[in-house]
């Protein structure tokens, strides 16, 4: 098995666990490619070394034959490294060095035990839905995809921005607010949880519509089916407002029309068996530490 692994910086208290999964990988009979930027971090603080052509920096291609993406941070890490999985059929999995996470779900101390279940391939492969960002600018010319969100929000710190949206051409509303979130399944326990916004289980065939700060408080958050494309059209006293997809984003002229839709393609990703949704969900939200349950 060829596996890439990716990862950002990382707090030191991790290493030993880092640098432990990393020689029993390379002792393995498995094939190991490396995030440079990566690779490199990891030299600066350890003697760990690899040959210089075990490294990667751009997205993978068929003829990379990488059979499996290990994420190794948080969640926006995992997030991060979807783009260079793309369109390949490469399922990913996340290894958290840190403390909260719903992609990254193996612990540190877990490691061991969650590759060896890979290894025996005791896991269920889990497809979510990505969205999709097309505009006449391209305004993401790169990767204009998004597995958590899309966000709309306001440049500056005084006026609202106007904010209109079509379902499929059908009028849905103008949110006067600071900004406007529509998330995926998987996306609904980040930015639009904080915001009040429903828990909404992958595989849904759902998107979240989530106000940020609307001026109207009856404007609640809403799901939407995602066979049909949505339309955002934006309002402004300032020339341009901005836009992210997950940890991307930039500034788009205000007259910039948002065409979005579900993406064509969906990244696979590991869930370990005996492990499910609503245990994460518990776990990572800590429902219960409620004594009555």
């Amino acid at each position: 098995m060829k596996i890439a692994i990716f990862g950002k910086k990382y707090d030191k208290a991790f290493q030993p666990f880092l640098l432990d999964f990393l020689t029993s990988l390379q002792e393995s009979s498995h094939e190991m490619v490396i995030y440079e930027p990566y690779y490199k971090f990891i030299k600066n603080f350890s003697s760990y070394s690899l040959d210089e052509e075990n490294v990667f920096s751009a997205p993978f291609s068929k003829d990379d034959n990488i059979d499996l993406m290990c994420s190794i941070g948080g969640d926006g890490t995992f997030l991060e490294g979807v783009s260079f999985v793309h369109r390949l059929p490469i399922p990913m999995v996340g290894i958290n060095s840190g403390r909260l996470g719903f992609l990254a779900n193996i612990s540190k101390e877990n490691i061991a035990e969650a590759w060896q279940m890979i290894e025996q391939r005791q896991y269920v492969i889990e497809k979510r839905t990505l969205i999709e960002l097309d505009t006449d600018e391209k305004i993401f010319p790169e990767f204009n995809f998004a597995l958590n969100e899309l966000t709309v929000q306001k440049r500056d710190s005084s006026a609202m921005i106007m904010i209109k949206v079509f379902f499929d051409d059908d009028y849905v509303n103008t949110y006067w607010s600071d900004g406007l979130i529509l998330s995926t399944p998987t996306g609904s326990t980040a930015y639009s949880l904080s915001l009040g916004g429903p828990i909404v289980m992958p595989g849904s065939q759902n998107f979240i519509l989530t106000p940020v700060a609307p001026h109207n408080l009856t404007v609640r958050p809403i799901v939407i089916p995602d066979d049909k494309e949505i339309r955002i059209e934006v309002s402004a006293r300032a020339e341009s407002f901005l836009v992210s997809l997950d940890s991307q984003y930039t500034a788009a002229r205000v007259g910039t029309t948002l065409r979005i839709r579900s993406a064509d393609f969906q990244i696979k990703t590991i869930r370990l068996t005996g492990n499910s949704y609503f245990q994460t969900i518990r776990e990572k939200l800590m429902w219960g530490m409620d004594k009555r349950n």
